[in-house]
């Protein structure tokens, strides 16, 4: 039986921008990665992070391996091809490594962190997964090639603990990556030149995959920023790169007030109009408008948490 899809009030923001022009839109089609948000407690308190973690945040809570099995069993059905997880910082939930176990029986995964103590507190656990059916990867944040820089928004010493994470995780045989920020007008090949230097000097493969992202500033701000209607995604887009915004074949399920929900990306459960209820065929059947300032990020840039 087909489901009925239910859609939830939306502003009149979601359908038109201020001009009244009409919205653009991601229509979703096949899922094929699905994210779990794993709260926002984290053990740093980075003054710029998207999600405003930090060790006393509690705006998303962290799931239960019971709560969140559900959704991995329906992603499976629906031919899901990965599983991610993102934070805050995910080794700090307890039921983490049962949900990494889990999910890596059936999909390759990917989570998030920023190297640091909790993963090396959960490291031996962890590696016990490294033979899991399907492969593990793991992305250290690096905000700055330089430890001073990174060390002024993170806290002192930690650029040297991100690194001996992401050296021990690459030692025990997981993939590893690095997620940097992207700065305006940067030289961005003298920035990962530069990152592959340190990576042969630390041992690590010089071709260590290197996600950059914009600033996509804290949650709840308000940046002025163009607005994006569907005349820019037909005109400026094409059915193609349509086809790789995340919102098109990726969805995230966060823990908000007591309750599993399913939003429409990694990026915007800062406005509850991309809440998409709790039923992943559902969810994956509504339209996405393009409102949320962070989308004009992905129109720009292409930006793409994902590593598919």
């Amino acid at each position: 039986m087909t489901a009925i899809i239910k859609m939830t009030d939306k502003s009149q923001e979601w359908y038109t921008t201020p001009t009244n022009e009409p919205r653009g839109y991601i229509q979703p089609g096949k899922l094929k990665e699905l994210w779990f948000h794993t709260g926002t407690r984290c053990n740093l308190a980075c003054d710029f992070c998207l999600e405003g973690s930090s060790p006393s945040d509690k705006r998303l809570a962290a799931p239960k391996f019971e709560e969140a099995k559900p959704f991995i069993d329906q992603a499976i059905s629906m031919g899901v091809e990965q599983f991610s997880f993102t934070g805050g910082e995910p080794f700090l939930v307890k039921d983490i490594i049962k949900m990494i176990d889990y999910a890596s029986q059936h999909c390759p995964v990917l989570v998030l962190t920023n190297g640091t103590k909790p993963l090396i507190k959960r490291f031996e656990s962890l590696r016990a997964l490294s033979d899991n059916p399907h492969p593990i990867s793991l992305r250290v944040s690096f905000d700055h090639l330089d430890p001073t820089a990174h060390d002024a928004h993170r806290g002192e010493g930690n650029f040297a603990k991100a690194l001996s994470g992401l050296i021990a995780l690459h030692q025990a045989g997981f993939h590893v990556s690095i997620a940097r920020h992207m700065e305006k007008d940067e030289n961005q090949a003298k920035i990962e030149q530069g990152f592959r230097q340190l990576f042969q000097l630390n041992g690590l493969p010089q071709d260590l995959h290197i996600v950059a992202f914009p600033d996509f500033l804290t949650p709840g701000s308000l940046p002025h920023v163009p607005h994006i209607s569907e005349h820019c995604m037909t005109h400026y887009q094409n059915e193609k790169s349509r086809s790789q915004f995340m919102c098109h074949s990726s969805k995230m399920v966060i823990k908000y007030q007591g309750e599993m929900q399913v939003y429409a990306c990694t990026l915007v459960d800062d406005d509850k109009e991309y809440g998409l209820g709790q039923d992943l065929v559902i969810a994956q059947q509504q339209r996405i408008s393009m409102k949320h300032h962070r989308c004009y990020s992905c129109f720009a840039y292409g930006s793409s948490c994902s590593e598919r």
